[in-house]
């Protein structure tokens, strides 16, 4: 369950961050056809935020109307899904994978289930690795992705991207 506290968030590129203060409302898992596409996955997870205590501290989102009832939100430079917003509402869902702190928010329900994939109950089964886990041998080209890599931090920064 969410806690009463401070939420930030953005895009991988760090041109769109936001500030969500309170407890985020109705987490849950969004597997509709609408959430796959907007997202781009099987799912989108949600979790909406009241939208007096609510803020973009940097950059602007772009917006698209996916129905006459909702807009969704997402950087113009790099595509990062980030909002679920029905403006007539008292809140705004903010895409759950765009938090500082992912792990802060845990998924209590699910929706749109009939359009759920039917093989995710398998996927505890897969085989799984880390990232970077030292199975494969650094290359030139992991070396050359690390040293060059603009995808935003975890936290808010004065400015973004760095100084080259």
């Amino acid at each position: 369950m969410s806690i009463s506290r401070i939420y930030t968030g953005g895009c991988q590129c760090g041109a769109v961050r936001y500030r969500a203060e309170g407890t985020l409302g109705d987490p849950h898992l969004c597997h509709c056809r609408m959430c796959q596409k907007a997202s781009g996955n099987y799912f989108m997870p949600l979790a909406n935020a009241p939208r007096a205590s609510f803020s973009i501290t940097r950059g602007a989102p772009g917006w698209f109307r996916s129905s006459h009832l909702v807009r969704r939100g997402f950087c113009f430079l790099c595509g990062t899904p980030l909002f679920y917003d029905m403006p007539e509402a008292d809140f705004i869902n903010i895409v759950l994978g765009s938090l500082d702190d992912p792990y802060d928010v845990r998924p209590l329900t699910q929706s749109g289930v009939e359009s759920r994939m039917p093989w995710f109950s398998h996927l505890p089964g897969l085989p799984g690795t880390e990232t970077d886990d030292g199975s494969e041998p650094i290359t030139e080209r992991h070396i050359a992705i690390l040293e060059s890599n603009r995808q935003h931090p975890d936290y808010d920064t004065e400015h973004w991207p760095p100084e080259d």
